[in-house]
């Protein structure tokens, strides 16, 4: 189980033959996904509006934070989060995401032809602002192409900030019994 760029590299691991089953939370965009919703670009050009971040890493401030992980909770529920788990990021990664479309042979690169790839669920979460429902939808339609299982879900009423969210019990129960369920003996 991956969440957001963990989500990618679950689909990367996957489509590698690992993993009897995977489940990809607001997975970070495989390279063939093409949407980039206002409130994902507003979230990535953090990094990505200046292209020295490439090889360094970004600290968002706590009102991006707030905007990109806890926007379902107050500026000021978030603040404690914020310093708790905020951490800078590296610029490499978000530029090799975001650029994908463009790059040859690029690190996100799934087989979309991997018909004998292990079972694979994604999780969406309405009210994301890093990973929006719609673009884990478009990465749920290419790799449903496949051929092999795949399974989308959508929560409507959640964030980025889904696994310490109210509720996050639901969600990991639901992930977990589905790749029970499904994997591979």
């Amino acid at each position: 189980m991956g969440h957001s760029f963990g989500g990618l590299i679950t689909q990367l691991l996957l489509d590698r033959g690992l993993g009897a089953s995977a489940v990809a939370i607001s997975p970070a965009q495989i390279k063939g996904v093409y949407i980039l919703p206002l409130a994902q670009a507003k979230v990535a050009s953090v990094a990505l509006k200046n292209p020295a971040n490439r090889h360094k890493t970004q600290m968002l401030t706590p009102e991006e934070f707030h905007y990109g992980f806890t926007n379902t909770l107050t500026l000021e529920e978030s603040k404690p989060i914020y310093d708790r788990l905020a951490v800078p990021g590296p610029g490499r990664t978000l530029f090799q995401a975001a650029f994908a479309n463009l790059t040859p042979h690029a690190v996100t690169t799934v087989n979309r032809h991997h018909s004998s790839r292990a079972p694979l669920l994604f999780l969406a979460n309405g009210k994301d602002h890093t990973v929006p429902a719609v673009s884990t939808r478009a990465a749920y339609k290419i790799q449903q192409k496949t051929g092999a299982l795949t399974e989308f879900k959508e929560y409507p009423d959640r964030s980025h900030y889904t696994f310490s969210q109210d509720g996050w019990e639901e969600v990991a129960d639901y992930s977990l019994d589905w790749a029970v369920r499904n994997a591979r003996t």
